[in-house]
């Protein structure tokens, strides 16, 4: 791996931690996609937000229609709730029901162990390193990727 471009260790990375997660995560019934909706709406639940769709798709970076999908999915599996906005009924409106704030605590427990562990090398969660790895990774996310 010494010769390999960053490009392509980004890629390994974000491959690795993805499989990693996924295994994290499938004792407890969830896909990484699902978790991540579900520990974002309980983070903007906390914080005082009720978000729509969209607003939830902004925060977690994933396309509006598969936030679509998935809220659609976790409905199914009585995990959230969607709700038509009373003042505009195109919005739709998310909350985690009494079973999704259920799943999510040890969903996010086990990601937190799973991050630790990722994170050894820097130090873990908590270590000196881990900060200026994150910092460096979000200069890299608002570099533009499209056309100059």
């Amino acid at each position: 791996m010494k010769d390999a471009t960053p490009g392509h260790l980004v890629w390994l990375l974000s491959n690795r931690w993805r499989t990693a997660m996924d295994q994290a995560l499938a004792p407890l019934d969830l896909t990484h996609a699902q978790y991540v909706l579900l520990a974002s709406l309980s983070g903007m639940e906390r914080s005082g937000t009720r978000p729509s769709q969209r607003e939830l798709a902004d925060f977690t970076g994933l396309e509006a229609l598969y936030v679509s999908k998935l809220a659609r999915s976790l409905e199914a599996a009585g995990l959230v709730r969607r709700t038509r906005d009373a003042e505009d009924t195109r919005v739709v409106r998310l909350a985690l029901t009494d079973a999704g704030h259920a799943a999510v605590r040890p969903a996010i427990d086990a990601v937190q162990v799973l991050l630790d562990r990722l994170l050894t090398p820097l130090g873990g969660l908590d270590g000196p390193r881990t900060e200026e790895f994150r910092r460096t990774l979000t200069s890299l996310l608002v570099v533009p990727t499209g056309p100059e």
